[in-house]
């Protein structure tokens, strides 16, 4: 039982838990242990925000989710623990239903709200050719020669196909004026999303070029029948946090056994200082072990372990395991380099955190105006319902902070992802708050407003890019650099694009 629910997890870094009914975990951000001792499975998770153990009773695997009968410690009555793969549970006739609903819905909302405009067809067929999938219902309305881009998503998709209905909202108003040149003015776009769901798609648009378009945000509650009108000028509460910086150098001595003892086996480590109990070992941004402080039951005093395994997986390094890990240090350090086999898993395994070790440790190869250091990689960023990392922050040798997003393969979200986290770091700088947890500590930083640098291999910038950039507000200072396709040999600059020059002093919403 073990080893199958061992083998599921491993493949389901995405997944989400569901324990009856509702969700506990996304493990793309929480952890896992399987332990097996006197005939009993145990399955632990945890994260930030809570901590699971479950004991394994029985299992079932149907299709893409992983049903668990599970105990509570403690407890006799079973209950039931799903791991789902696909986010999306829905039947393929589930979605089509409910998507066909919400167009009706969707019209009938806009003929009493949008009196005297003519609604147009309203589709939810897929358009390959112009990135559009049938998650989204897309139209026009137009009065005389005025029109608007309509685009709206339906409550019972995920919020991730919710947060991501802005970029192609975008690309389907830039088509909708290239369609209807010389028949309309196609002034702006009409977005709609669920109720309670309009968080970061709010913070996004406030970031639009005010005057390439007039952006209209809706909250749509179905169930109520019921429209409302967001301002994009009032963002609210900004859910933003940086977290304390802590001092390397003390945190480094104070895990100084356990570096040594890693090095030994590998002293090529990347050591990543993640808080002041904590540390990670990598390779090429590769994460197998971390050394952190935990408490000793016999007598409450703080004790260093490491633990070890790769994604989600994470077991406690003792005498029995040794020898396992060790295997995996080497293989690792076998295949883990520029020259290693390609089709191995560890080489192509998480290769924009390869990609960030590179360039965190000698960000001056995309431009010669950056300072080598210091550069923060993987720095939080939180902001409502969305939770993620900003790849890598740094400096510019006048003092001015650039916030580096960098993608390894086609991502039609760069440019929106982007200018997410710049929105965060601007607000902030503006408050002075990263000298304030630590960052940067000694260095006068610019008053200006950050740069936003979008790094991808030249290749494998996704065709709707320079379309986006031309929507995003110019107070961003963006440059889109391509790099070469053998970036793991060397970073090298293909081509640069950079936004036109506007003034870019500090002016950021509270």
């Amino acid at each position: 039982m073990g080893r199958a629910l061992e083998e599921f997890l491993q493949g389901s870094n995405r997944a989400t838990v569901r324990e009856n009914g509702n969700e506990v975990f996304d493990l793309s951000e929480a952890k896992y242990s399987i332990t097996g001792e006197h005939n009993r499975c145990l399955l632990h998770l945890w994260s930030s925000e809570r901590n699971l153990v479950r004991r394994i009773v029985d299992m079932e695997v149907k299709s893409d989710v992983l049903r668990l009968a599970v105990q509570k410690l403690g407890q006799s009555k079973p209950t039931r623990l799903e791991i789902c793969r696909t986010r999306d549970l829905r039947s393929p006739n589930d979605k089509r239903a409910a998507r066909l609903a919400y167009r009706h819905k969707l019209r009938r909302i806009l003929e009493r709200q949008f009196p005297g405009y003519t609604i147009g067809d309203l589709r939810t067929s897929a358009d390959l050719e112009h990135s559009f999938g049938p998650v989204y219902c897309r139209g026009l309305i137009h009065r005389g020669q005025s029109a608007f881009a309509v685009f709206g998503v339906n409550a019972k998709e995920t919020q991730s196909s919710i947060d991501a209905a802005l970029t192609f909202a975008i690309l389907w108003l830039d088509l909708c004026r290239l369609n209807q040149a010389g028949k309309f003015v196609v002034e702006g776009l009409k977005l709609f999303v669920p109720a309670k769901s309009s968080a970061l798609t709010l913070q996004r648009m406030a970031h639009l070029h005010p005057d390439a378009a007039r952006w209209q945000l809706y909250e749509f509650d179905e169930h109520e029948d019921l429209l409302r009108a967001m301002d994009l000028a009032d963002r609210g509460n900004f859910n933003t946090r940086l977290v304390q910086f802590p001092d390397q150098d003390a945190v480094l001595r104070r895990f100084a056994d356990a570096i040594a003892r890693i090095r030994n086996w590998m002293p090529e480590a990347e050591i990543a200082v993640l808080s002041s109990a904590e540390i990670a070992f990598r390779r090429y941004g590769l994460e197998f072990a971390k050394a952190r402080l935990a408490h000793d039951p016999r007598n409450f005093r703080s004790v260093t372990e490491i633990v070890f395994g790769l994604g989600t997986s994470e077991r406690t390094l003792n005498d029995s395991n040794e020898e396992e890990f060790v295997r995996l240090v080497r293989s690792i350090g076998e295949v883990r380099h520029p020259e290693g086999p390609r089709d191995h898993p560890l080489w192509r395994s998480h290769p924009e955190r390869w990609l960030e070790s590179l360039v965190a440790n000698n960000i001056s190869l995309l431009d010669e105006r950056l300072e080598a250091l210091p550069a923060y990689s993987q720095m939080p960023a939180f902001s409502a319902a969305d939770r993620a990392m900003i790849d890598v922050l740094a400096v510019t040798r006048s003092g001015r902070l650039a916030v580096v997003e960098l993608k390894t393969s086609e991502d039609i979200h760069l440019p929106l992802q982007g200018v997410d986290y710049w929105s965060r770091v601007a607000w902030h700088h503006s408050r002075g708050e990263f000298q304030r947890f630590g960052y940067f500590t000694g260095r006068q930083l610019s008053v200006e407003l950050p740069q936003l640098i979008l790094v991808a291999p030249a290749l494998h910038i996704h065709p709707a890019t320079d379309t986006l950039l031309r929507y995003i507000s110019p107070v961003i200072d963006w440059t889109l650099i391509g790099i070469d396709e053998r970036w793991r040999e060397q970073v090298k600059v293909m081509f640069r694009k950079r936004a036109p020059r506007v003034d870019k002093q500090m002016k950021i919403a509270s």
